[in-house]
């Protein structure tokens, strides 16, 4: 019965995280830290069933290229990225869970501009506003920065209702980036490596951003 309770509780926050404003979902979580640890309990718990984590991958990545490379984790959960690595790692997300963790929301942090090598978000576009999040991360990445991108397969498959990931990628080339490489080849999620280009858009341009259903999960 708990753990029916618990499960209850994870759709409940998940589905509201993928449909209100990182803003929103920032002041949601200053009013109630406890129900973090609730979301990030259920969240765990459907990773378990995960036969590959994307977060692994994502690691070994980093771990193949320099420890001197700055990262900024996006929505970083448990911090687990930075406690794998050996990276400087900013983690960011909506509640601190300890002091190594920034609290924010994600369009609006603390770092610096041009401040970082690398910019991942390892399932964590939720909010309705996720552009912006780009735009941050466009922000604080260094000329020719990496972006990595970890996103749930159905939100970018055409044939069950979600987005056309070329229209997804297409849009944030628009923003700033050129892609490195696509992979496709996990059931679960898809992975994106980008980089920041060297020169910027002088001009802004109006991006048709796709929107990206949200990721509602079953009981179990």
């Amino acid at each position: 019965m708990k753990a029916r309770l618990s499960g209850g509780h994870f759709r409940m926050l998940n589905e509201k995280l993928y449909t209100c404003s990182g803003d929103e979902a920032l002041n949601y979580f200053k009013e109630n830290p406890e129900l973090f640890n609730v979301y990030h309990a259920g969240y765990q718990e459907q990773m378990l069933h995960w036969p590959e984590k994307p977060v692994n991958i994502i690691t070994k990545w980093l771990k193949d290229h320099s420890p001197s490379l700055i990262v900024a984790d996006f929505g970083c959960g448990d911090a687990r990225l930075a406690r794998s690595v050996k990276n400087k790692v900013w983690s960011l997300d909506l509640v601190a869970h300890d002091p190594s963790v920034i609290a924010c929301d994600m369009s609006n942090t603390p770092l610096e501009a041009s401040s970082v090598d690398v910019a991942i978000f390892c399932l964590s576009l939720m909010g309705t506003d996720y552009p912006s999040f780009l735009q941050e991360a466009l922000r604080v990445l260094k000329p020719r920065g990496w972006l990595l991108i970890a996103e749930v397969k159905s939100r970018l498959d055409p044939t069950t209702g979600g987005a056309d990931p070329n229209n997804f990628l297409k849009a944030i080339c628009e923003l700033g980036f050129t892609i490195e490489s696509k992979d496709f080849s996990n059931k679960m999620f898809v992975l994106f490596y980008l980089k920041k280009k060297e020169k910027q858009n002088s001009v802004d341009k109006e991006i048709n951003w796709p929107e990206l259903k949200a990721c509602i999960y079953k009981r179990r």
